[in-house]
Parts: C-alpha cells; structure tokens; sequence
C-alpha cells in the first residue's frame, strides 16, 4: 500500500496494490498497522457509514467535537467522489485550507483524516457509494457543520461529472443553512488546534 501525507496536518491519502486475474480485483482495503504508524496510536472502530449519492451530491464540511473527535477513513466502494478534508482547527498553521483526493472505484484509494478535520465530499457519478469506517459513534449533539460552499474556503469543486455532463449541486436541507468557517469560529464550535494535538498525544500515551 503507497501512502501520501495530505497537505493538511493529520491527513493521508492510501492507494492499495490492486491484485487482478479473470475473476475480479483484491485488495487489502484497510490496514490497521500503518494508520497506527502515522497516527502513533490505534484506529478504534465504532461505527461503520455507508452513503449512495447521485451526482452533485456535496455533503459537508463536516466535524465532530474534540474530545472524543471522530477520525474517518475513507473508500469509495462504487463510482467517484471528490474527497475533501478541511482544517477547521483554529490556531493551526494551516487553518481554513483544504486538500482533496479523487476517491474512486478504479484506483480505489482512500482517506483518513484525524479527529478536529472536517471532511467532505461531492459525488461525480450517480450511485457513488462512498463507506466511512468511524473511530466514535454519530453523537447529534456533537457534530457540526461549515457550509461548502463558503468563499472563505474557496474550494474548487468540480464542475463536470465523470461522464464530462455538468454537475447540478445539490446540498441537504441542513447543509444549506451551515455557517460560514467565520460565523463558526465566532460561535466558538470550531475545535482548538492545542487542544486537538493535546487530545491526540494523550491517545498516543494509552497505546
């Protein structure tokens, strides 16, 4: 498996050896040991989500309070997704950047992003079926949103599908009225950077 360190602290990018013969494709999708590596303590799985997005689909920018934070890892199992991973830690050096990843059902790569990103992603095929292995379970209370299309971030998303037709975005209802990263950091639900990297090494002193 080649990994690649996003350009957001906290963030990689897993491309697995695809092993193929007349009856289909392996691959070792997840490997505990090398996120453990990177991260320097163990991925605990608590939950496993599935999402099916038609094109145009863009869900997020979405996160999770720090503690406990909600680390993901990330696969596109069917069609293709822009994978995106946003740091919406105040008082990082890289605070309000972003870095995205074509996850897809070719060269089937994926994402892990630590716990205080946010994570997001639009769909560039109907049926991406995207799968998040979670390291807590969704707590309502705790999760949180920053609206994607926010100028602030500027993300690029894509314009074309993967069948070069142009994309209609289309956001849920509670996307549509997420704050900006601004109107987010003024309400003071943004996870702190200290505080995050402090959490982190505590995980790190358990292992």
């Amino acid at each position: 498996m080649q990994i690649r360190e996003l350009s957001i602290a906290g963030a990689w990018e897993f491309t697995p050896a695809q092993y193929g013969d007349p009856r289909g494709v392996f691959l070792e999708s997840f490997q505990a040991g090398p996120v453990a590596e990177l991260t320097g303590h163990r991925f605990t799985l608590a939950q496993v989500n599935t999402s099916v997005s038609a094109a145009g689909v863009i869900r997020g920018v979405h996160f999770a309070d720090v503690p406990p934070g909600q680390a993901k890892y990330v696969t596109c199992a069917s069609g293709a997704v822009l994978d995106v991973v946003v740091d919406l830690r105040t008082g990082s050096p890289t605070f309000g950047a972003y870095d995205a990843v074509l996850l897809d059902d070719a060269d089937r790569k994926a994402v892990y992003l630590s716990e205080g990103l946010g994570h997001a992603f639009c769909s560039l095929q109907d049926g991406s079926t995207v799968t998040y292995l979670c390291s807590t379970a969704y707590n309502p209370a705790a999760e949180h949103g920053v609206h994607p299309m926010d100028p602030d971030l500027a993300i690029a998303w894509p314009t074309v599908g993967r069948d070069g037709a142009p994309l209609e975005f289309e956001l849920s209802a509670k996307d549509q009225i997420a704050p900006s990263l601004a109107e987010a950091a003024d309400r003071g639900i943004l996870p702190r950077y200290g505080q995050v990297t402090a959490y982190l090494r505590g995980l790190a002193d358990d292992d």
